[in-house]
């Protein structure tokens, strides 16, 4: 099972849903090799709701996965900031991902961010799976938190555009807080542009649907991280075309339609 851990359903949390966009990134997905991928969307992102509801109305469920048309799997999630400054992944069954959501609305504005505590506190009353976002980007301070709250984490995020950014850096970090704190390390793209995924993927030599499979073959150690030889590539031409579409859009164009249109023009 390939699976790519970090990923987004949306260019930027500040812009409006688009199930168009939504139905491109998850096609884009399956042509760039992705069995599956944990849609860890921004806990802050606007209509967050609506781009899940929209993923249940379409998709089959079979335990904790929803299952697209085209066969991908999702595994449901959210990526939440905290106090001192970093990203919390969490991964689970929808119902859990859209109560918690729900729960966290008073923390959601810079400023009200809940400390990572009181966040891990709220997570351990729900089936989900926890960790920590490339946890050495600045400004984040997660790997400074006192031992005994970041064991509390289950896994760490080996995160593509890091890795694309400074790749020896990136592994040494994150494999020697892994090692400190005895959980495992996974990786993700961090895609929020189609041009990202397949840059890093994580290979799991079963197939998992549930998020009690996941972690049991997680904490098994029986996967491997492959790191696409063009990943620097992919990562700066992501980069590169979201500011793009972002600026197309607050220009008053519509960027959904030029890049679906470009998407279906090479695919033909």
């Amino acid at each position: 099972m390939r699976l790519d851990f970090h990923t987004h359903g949306k260019l930027a949390k500040k812009l409006p849903f688009s199930t168009a966009y939504t139905d491109c990134l998850f096609g884009e997905a399956r042509r760039a090799g992705l069995d599956a991928l944990c849609l860890t969307e921004h806990f802050n992102t606007l209509q967050f709701d609506e781009l899940y509801g929209y993923l249940s109305a379409i998709s089959r469920r079979t335990e904790d996965v929803l299952e697209l048309p085209n066969g991908l799997r999702i595994f449901p999630g959210m990526e939440t900031d905290v106090a001192e400054g970093g990203h919390i992944l969490s991964i689970g069954p929808l119902e859990a991902i859209l109560e918690l959501n729900r729960r966290l609305e008073p923390y959601k504005e810079k400023g009200q961010f809940l400390p990572f505590a009181q966040l891990m506190h709220l997570f351990e009353e729900y089936p989900v799976l926890v960790g920590c976002g490339h946890p050495f980007r600045a400004p984040g301070h997660v790997p400074e938190l006192p031992e005994e709250q970041l064991r509390r984490l289950g896994f760490l995020d080996l995160n593509g555009k890091d890795l694309a950014l400074d790749r020896v850096r990136t592994e040494a970090q994150t494999y020697a807080l892994a090692r400190r704190l005895n959980i495992p390390v996974v990786s993700g793209s961090d895609t929020h542009q189609a041009v990202q995924y397949g840059c890093v993927t994580t290979v799991f030599e079963r197939e998992c649907r549930s998020i009690s499979a996941l972690k049991a073959e997680m904490n098994a150690g029986r996967y491997e991280i492959v790191l696409s030889d063009t990943a620097a590539a992919q990562v700066r031409t992501a980069c590169l075309l979201k500011r793009s579409l972002k600026e197309i859009h607050a220009l008053g164009g519509d960027y959904v339609s030029i890049l679906t249109k470009e998407a279906a023009e090479c695919v033909s």
